[in-house]
C-alpha cells in the first residue's frame, strides 16, 4: 500500500467525520441554550489542551504531514478559530489540501528523510516510518481527545459518528 493510500483517503475521511461531529456539537449548544465557547474551551483535564487546540492540531497533523512527504515545508496557519463554524473551515482547509495531492505526488516520499522541530526536540523520520510512527497517531490522538471532550459534555455521538459513518 503506498504512502498516498494510507494518508490520503483515510484522513480525508476522519476530518470528514469530525467536521460532522462538529455540527452534531453545534446543534447541541443551540438545543440545550449552552454557549458554544464552553465547549470549544473545554478539555478533559486541567493540563490538557482545550477542544479547540485538539481540533486545530488534528487539522494539522493531516495538512501538514502531507505537504512532508511529499517534500513540501509545511506552512503555518494562524490558530485563531473561536466558533464552530471557523474549526468547520479549517477543516475543509485540510480537507482541499489532501484533494489536491495524487498518488504521484507521494513518489519517493518512503526513503524521503523528515527532520521538524516537535515543541523543543529536533524529530528525524524517514517517510515510512513517519506514518505509522508519528503521523497518523497523532493525528488519532487528537480527533479522538476532541471527540471525548464532547462526548463528555453530552453531546449525542458514537463510534458510528467517529468513524465517519462506516
Amino acid at each position: 500500500m503506498s504512502l498516498y493510500d494510507q494518508v490520503v483517503p483515510p484522513l480525508s475521511h476522519a476530518l470528514k467525520a469530525l467536521s460532522r461531529i462538529l455540527d452534531k456539537a453545534e446543534a447541541h449548544c443551540t438545543a440545550r441554550k449552552i454557549d458554544p465557547a464552553v465547549l470549544l474551551g473545554d478539555r478533559l483535564y486541567a493540563d490538557m489542551l482545550p477542544f479547540t487546540r485538539q481540533v486545530q492540531i488534528a487539522s494539522d497533523h493531516a495538512r501538514r504531514g502531507a505537504m512532508r512527504l511529499t517534500g513540501a515545508e509545511p506552512t503555518p496557519v494562524a490558530d485563531n478559530e473561536t466558533s464552530f463554524a471557523d474549526l468547520k473551515a479549517r477543516i475543509a482547509m485540510s480537507l482541499a489540501a489532501l484533494d489536491a495531492y495524487k498518488p504521484a505526488d507521494f513518489d519517493g516520499a518512503e526513503a524521503r528523510s523528515l527532520t521538524f522541530k516537535a515543541g523543543p526536540r529536533e524529530l528525524t523520520f524517514s517517510g515510512a516510518a513517519f506514518v505509522p510512527y508519528w503521523m497518523l497517531p497523532n493525528f488519532y490522538f487528537h480527533m479522538t481527545t476532541a471527540y471525548n471532550i464532547l462526548r463528555h459534555n453530552g453531546v449525542e455521538i458514537g463510534k458510528v459518528d467517529f468513524l465517519g459513518g462506516a
